[in-house]
């Protein structure tokens, strides 16, 4: 059984999908928090009826808009022996959700911080992908916008490792023609929607494949797990080509060699002066 401590700030996994799929741990951890806090209470109330248990704990909202000013109150809670339990509407808090900041607040404070591990839409997708997993990212959510978009997916071009993204379903079809533009439109990827829910469905193909599927609409919580790059050693040429890429998508010159080298392993000042040169250079 896992103890779990008093004066200490606890992520709790919730489940991704099915309510059948929260652990043992989860359950006591609800029922003996001093406090819990919720992204979304009503969600959380709606979970712990389902799971069919009545916490005793003072409940608090903890969101993005809210928290800078929740944190501290999370950690008098904790600093006062309480036993503080953060939840969030699905899978581990901090992860693409609330909890870094209370996170990185309670380890300068030198205060306890644990885990009830539990579900991950990140793995699952992984793992059901068919795709390489002895390597892999995570990029969570790349920006809304179209041309910081395709400058983040331009620098993730010769990333080897299999990448995982989150997407708004409504955006999907523009997040994979981009990926597709970027990374190529052969490259292999699976779409991951509504994990562990009746409705479960995982599409796999190239990457412009499946950005036609997607113009049909799709609904539900979405995950994309796109292969890496092949194996290769990146030319000078390559790296240069990488750059111009991220540039013409609107990055600065240095933002952009950043990218590219830490993605190619090309040595970052010698890129940059290639790159400095190139600009310079007529047309």
């Amino acid at each position: 059984m896992h103890a779990l401590p008093d004066g200490a700030l606890i992520l709790a996994a919730t489940p991704i999908g099915s309510s059948d799929d929260a652990s043992q741990t989860l359950r006591d951890a609800l029922a003996s928090a001093d406090v819990i806090a919720a992204e979304d209470t009503r969600r959380f109330l709606l979970l712990t009826k389902r799971l069919g248990i009545a916490p005793t704990a003072r409940v608090v909202s903890y969101f993005e808009g809210n928290e800078a000013t929740r944190t501290a109150e999370l950690i008098d809670a904790v600093a006062a022996g309480q036993r503080v339990v953060l939840v969030t509407d699905a899978g581990m808090p901090s992860v693409s959700d609330p909890g870094y900041r209370v996170v990185v607040a309670c380890i300068e404070a030198g205060l306890r911080v644990t885990a009830v591990p539990g579900p991950s839409a990140v793995l699952t997708a992984l793992a059901v992908s068919g795709l390489p997993v002895d390597r892999f990212c995570f990029e969570g959510f790349l920006p809304r916008k179209a041309g910081e978009r395709g400058r983040r997916l331009a620098a993730l071009a010769g990333e080897e490792r299999t990448m995982v993204f989150f997407e708004a379903p409504h955006r999907l079809e523009d997040f994979l023609r981009d990926a597709a533009r970027e990374l190529g439109a052969g490259r292999a990827a699976a779409v991951c929607r509504e994990l562990t829910k009746p409705f479960e469905e995982v599409v796999r193909g190239p990457l412009a494949e499946l950005a036609d599927w997607a113009a049909g609409g799709v609904r539900g919580e979405v995950t994309v797990v796109v292969a890496g790059a092949e194996a290769s050693e990146a030319s000078a040429g390559d790296a240069l080509e990488l750059v111009r890429r991220a540039r013409a998508g609107g990055a600065r010159l240095s933002e952009a060699v950043a990218d590219v080298a830490k993605v190619t392993g090309a040595n970052r000042k010698e890129l940059y002066a290639a790159a400095l040169a190139d600009k310079e250079s007529p047309r």
